[in-house]
């Protein structure tokens, strides 16, 4: 990687972390000349800051609460929260997929999104792929974009002769469950070779913290691959694909495919965890997009500051969600997931 690429990418993740510095510290400037209102922090996944970044003056003005978020990644959401360091933890994988894990907490599914896997190839937007295609792109077996397998998918297009850059996370992540869970059900050699979790043992390519890290190494890399939230790959102006389906069609990560994708799963677990990764093949699911995940906040089930939370959560699940999520792509709740959620609100106390 040049040296020019790798301090672009430094520059963006910095950017991002200030930006929602300086919108956490305005927030909290606010706080101080209201003295009825409360304050609210969390920790967590990058894939769901914009919602949360979105809904901080709403919090103010409507609930009177500010609401402050650091974005460090799924695995240290869930450490802060298990570790009484923030009021909530966020994270894109239940939290059985976490250890340690917050035994002491409860799981709320609070939004829902899709993982889009971006790619920089200049004039080349919305190139096809399949699930068993991509995981031989992250196993390292194929190469080069120009590739017989790749050539197959998208006829008429002109791909070039470039190499591929491979990105993925390099710290604790719930997008990175949701994309290896995914390459683990379309691939039996990923599932075998490397598997699923927040944390894999990565075949080839090179790490970069955080949502932002990926876009930022994509964006500025030449033929470089990567995964994100979809509103990462829009605001960076990236490519990303149209996923196959088991349904046969080619899905790009947007509302649509997402509410289709959110059919497979709309009755939590008793731990409040939900799967709707790769749906079957069926015309129910026909417009799903496979890589779709809800994303959870949690939350200790004694705490000090269970009104606020309580409060800020009923609002985000149910206002928050439909008035704010789809202009960042992320898809209003399905009505038995809210239903669940208000008896989950029902376990947090003082």
């Amino acid at each position: 990687m040049p040296r020019s690429g790798k301090l672009v990418r430094i520059s963006l993740v910095a950017a991002a972390a200030a930006a929602v510095a300086v919108v956490a510290v305005m927030a909290a400037g606010t706080a101080s000349a209201k003295t009825t209102s409360s304050s609210v922090s969390g920790a967590g996944s990058t894939f769901v800051a914009p919602l949360v970044t979105a809904w901080m003056g709403p919090a103010k003005s409507a609930l009177g609460i500010t609401l402050s978020y650091n974005p460090v990644g799924s695995g240290g959401g869930v450490s802060a929260i298990t570790n009484k360091q923030v009021d909530f933890g966020a994270s894109d994988a239940p939290l059985s997929q976490f250890s340690p894990t917050c035994t002491t907490c409860v799981q709320v599914p609070w939004a829902l999104a899709a993982t889009a896997v971006i790619y920089n190839l200049q004039g080349l937007q919305f190139l096809h792929m399949t699930g068993s295609v991509l995981g031989k792109i992250y196993l390292g077996k194929i190469t080069k974009w120009n590739a017989s397998a790749i050539k197959k998918l998208n006829p008429g297009r002109s791909l070039p002769n470039k190499s591929i850059t491979v990105v993925h996370r390099s710290d604790s992540s719930g997008t990175t469950f949701n994309f290896t869970d995914y390459l683990s059900h379309v691939s039996s050699s990923w599932k075998s070779k490397v598997g699923s979790g927040t944390a894999v043992n990565w075949p080839t390519g090179e790490g970069e913290g955080h949502s932002s890290g990926v876009a930022g190494a994509v964006r500025s890399t030449p033929g470089a691959i990567g995964y994100v939230d979809v509103d990462y790959a829009v605001v960076n102006h990236l490519g990303y694909f149209k996923m196959k389906n088991r349904a046969g069609n080619f899905v790009v990560p947007k509302l649509k495919g997402i509410l289709a994708a959110a059919q497979l799963d709309t009755h939590p677990k008793k731990d409040g965890s939900l799967s709707i990764v790769n749906p079957p093949k069926s015309r129910k699911y026909r417009n799903a997009y496979p890589i779709s995940t809800y994303t959870y906040i949690d939350v200790q089930k004694t705490s000090s500051n269970a009104g606020a939370l309580k409060k800020l959560i009923g609002w985000a699940i149910t206002k928050g969600d439909s008035k704010y999520g789809p202009k960042l792509f992320f898809a209003p709740l399905p009505k038995a997931v809210v239903k669940f959620d208000k008896k989950q609100l029902k376990k947090i106390h003082s």
